[in-house]
């Protein structure tokens, strides 16, 4: 279903998107690239169905929604997720034939967008340490007085062990995975308890990455009445995303432009009891 040639154009979109020194940066990598609503789009070009692969993206991204790496700690590295996980998700949908954007298809991309993101992890910690040994050994032949190992311990070697962490997993676990899901759904029946559980699970993992960032964003318990106005206004209306971001759009600046108003008659109010 998916040949070597596009598990390895995957596996090298994973490379460059994990990458700061291909991707120009942490910005354009980790946190654009390596997106699944992003990588959707580079993801569906290389199998040729972008707008399935966006619709089996969407779960995911809304999964890890709220995904930080702060102190460099990383609970799921997305370029599994991206590289991994949606070509994964789509090749389960297609040979199902799912409609890419229904219920079925999303609660498995939601489920098994969550266990590949472990394998990322496995890939950020692995070519860390990777890179604690280049400069182990830079720093003996420094001592040494070998200053041509520079070069060689901050781009080449890392680079190269990079390469071979982040580039092997993904194009061998794609092309072959993808190949498993034919003996998968054999042997699994979609209609049997366990996996009317999983797609259950997955189901609301999506709640769970809302959540974790209405947490992050929420400062009082009252401006929850406010999303939960919004959802029902959106779902009432039955407003699609770029409409309902439409609506949000305008109360948000009416809601800007009323704080700005109250400021300014604050900074009068104090302005005249200077004068008095």
């Amino acid at each position: 279903m998916i040949s070597w040639v596009q598990a390895g154009l995957l596996a090298l979109m994973g490379v460059l998107a994990a990458s700061t020194i291909a991707a120009l940066g942490t910005s354009i990598g980790n946190y654009t690239l390596n997106r699944p609503l992003i990588a959707s789009l580079f993801v569906g070009l290389i199998l040729g169905d972008v707008e399935g692969c966006i619709q089996i993206a969407v779960p995911m991204q809304i999964i890890y929604i709220a995904l930080v790496t702060p102190g460099g700690t990383v609970a799921a590295d997305l370029r599994a997720v991206s590289y991994i996980g949606i070509p994964l998700a789509w090749a389960m949908a297609k040979s199902q034939g799912w409609d890419m954007g229904g219920s079925e298809a999303s609660a498995f991309a939601g489920a098994i967008g969550a266990a590949v993101g472990t394998v990322g992890t496995v890939q950020f910690y692995g070519t860390a340490m990777m890179n604690l040994i280049w400069q182990h050994i830079g720093w003996a032949r420094l001592d040494k007085g070998d200053f041509k190992i520079l070069g060689k311990v901050e781009v080449v070697l890392p680079l190269i062990s990079h390469f071979v962490i982040s580039f092997l997993p993904v194009m061998f676990i794609v092309y072959y995975g993808a190949d498993a899901i034919a003996d998968f759904k054999e042997a699994l029946p979609m209609d049997s308890w366990y996996m009317k559980s999983l797609f259950t699970v997955g189901s609301l993992l999506p709640a769970v990455g809302i959540a974790i960032l209405l947490k992050s964003v929420v400062t009082k318990t009252s401006d929850l009445v406010y999303f939960a106005a919004g959802f029902a206004l959106a779902k009432s209306m039955g407003l699609t995303l770029l409409a309902a971001t439409a609506v949000g759009g305008v109360f948000a600046l009416i809601n800007y432009q009323i704080t700005m108003v109250k400021a300014k008659a604050g900074t009068v109010a104090v302005d005249d009891e200077e004068d008095i």
